[in-house]
């Protein structure tokens, strides 16, 4: 695709991810009211759309419980900002290996699959107008845990967040996933104008390099809106190369930024957004 710098922008506040994050920053929002004030405090500051998981309140740990999901939504919505709700659909896909000469049974700890009604059923619930759909398969550097998205699941979980008129936004970590993402499109399961993040420097995926990133802005089909972000110190960088290299909404916030997440100051940074 032709590369123009897009000046029409949105900004995207990604409130808290699923990693163990919560050890490494007091930031971290944790409880439902905490998560729900993030993303209001970013709306407030010029986010167009905030990115929520929700996390079990005692622990910490990430979660889909639907009650939380539900607290979260009801808190945003309640709120006097205009603001677009994005809920994770990633949850459920967790496999953790067992010995390296002994893998399966598989490790309960750590292991968290689900079939794709379950995965989207806080969606149904909630309908929030965006949800994410993680467009494939792919080992993450965490020991023998496998990020696992079949094309069976994919495409069911697809065909539902499209019948309940809920945009997916396709996060794809590598080129296969975007890939996938247009036979999706081509097979009517997810409907233009798709929107797809491209998710640089999580490993083993697709590496935060810019060479890497340029191979998929030039997959992206014309038409479609894409948005990149990368993890610890370029964080701020990727999301700017997408802008330049003609991207729509950028990210910002603590999905493994590594950086307190929902700082209203990161939210507005790359300056004001255009509203979707």
């Amino acid at each position: 695709m032709p590369l123009s710098m897009n000046r029409d922008v949105f900004i995207t506040c990604a409130v808290t991810g699923a990693g163990d994050t919560v050890g490494a920053s007091p930031h971290v929002p944790i409880t439902p009211k905490q998560i729900a004030q993030s993303a209001i405090d970013a709306a407030k500051a010029g986010a167009a759309v905030v990115h929520c998981h929700v996390r079990d309140p005692e622990t910490g740990a990430a979660s889909r419980r639907r009650d939380l999901y539900r607290e979260v939504t009801d808190r945003i919505r309640s709120a006097d900002v205009d603001v677009v709700l994005n809920l994770t659909a990633g949850m459920g896909g967790d496999l953790v290996f067992d010995d390296i000469e002994a893998p399966l049974p598989v490790k309960k700890t750590g292991t968290d699959m689900a079939g794709a009604t379950e995965r989207v059923a806080h969606v149904a619930e909630c309908l929030p107008e965006i949800c994410t759909l993680d467009c494939g398969t792919m080992n993450f550097n965490l020991g023998d845990y496998v990020m696992t998205n079949t094309p069976s699941t994919l495409r069911e979980m697809a065909r539902q967040m499209t019948a309940l008129g809920v945009r997916p936004e396709i996060e794809a970590f590598d080129t296969g996933h975007l890939w996938f993402a247009q036979q999706l499109a081509a097979e009517g399961l997810i409907e233009d104008p798709v929107l797809i993040q491209l998710c640089m420097g999580i490993r083993w995926g697709a590496p935060d390099d810019l060479n890497t990133l340029m191979a998929m802005v030039n997959n992206v089909p014309a038409g479609w809106t894409f948005s990149a972000f990368s993890i610890g110190r370029n964080a701020l960088a990727y999301p700017a190369a997408a802008v330049l290299a003609g991207g729509g909404g950028q990210p910002a916030g603590g999905q493994g930024a590594g950086r307190a997440p929902a700082d209203p100051g990161v939210a507005a940074q790359p300056g004001p957004p255009g509203r979707a």
